[in-house]
């Protein structure tokens, strides 16, 4: 226990050296900036987990691709963001090229791992649903691995993506068999 003159003490001390709060975590557009954050945060699933199809890491060319397109398709691509260190990503890609998927999206989520675990992964995901509302898209396909996911696929449940399918052993990483379950979101008019 700690006496009156010790607790004074100690405040006292805290008010001449306060704690920096921590800042602010934000979501906003993606900048071009953010992709080699992004690039690391993607590359750290593809060398340490299963529920990436993608085998080799990819190139910030990639990312600039995905960037450049979200901008000529007007689709959605933000970033979470706590100072200047990127927490994490979200964005949705055109499903398919044909006309009559023209607001059919799929979309991919990733936190960094630090950012894992805190609910985070919630906050984006609602902003990314938001922004897809307002784009007018009307629904939004998940490609989730059937191995090593269960918090992606818990995460779209959450938010009311419903299981459309389960595609048995379509990829192999790490020289095992993988799957894939669909999941999708009918998402109402704003």
């Amino acid at each position: 226990m700690v006496d009156s003159k010790t607790r004074w003490a100690m405040i006292r001390r805290q008010r001449q050296n306060p704690v920096s709060p921590e800042p602010e975590v934000l979501i906003r557009n993606v900048a071009a900036e953010d992709l080699p954050a992004i690039k690391d945060i993607y590359n750290y699933f593809i060398r340490n987990t299963v529920i990436t199809f993608d085998d080799a890491p990819l190139k910030l060319d990639y990312w600039q691709e995905k960037y450049d397109m979200s901008q000529k398709f007007d689709l959605p691509f933000l970033v979470m963001v706590r100072g200047f260190d990127v927490l994490g990503f979200a964005l949705v890609s055109p499903w398919r090229q044909r006309a009559g998927y023209l607001k059919v999206v799929e979309n991919s989520i990733y936190l960094s791992a630090p950012a894992t675990g805190k609910g985070l992964g919630s906050k984006l995901f609602t902003a990314l649903l938001e922004r897809c509302r307002v784009a007018g898209i009307r629904e939004v396909i998940a490609v989730i691995a059937d191995r090593g996911a269960h918090a992606s696929i818990a995460l779209h449940e959450k938010f009311g993506f419903v299981q459309q399918g389960h595609l048995a052993n379509v990829a192999i990483r790490f020289g095992r068999p993988i799957g894939s379950y669909l999941l999708s979101l009918k998402l109402p008019k704003s």
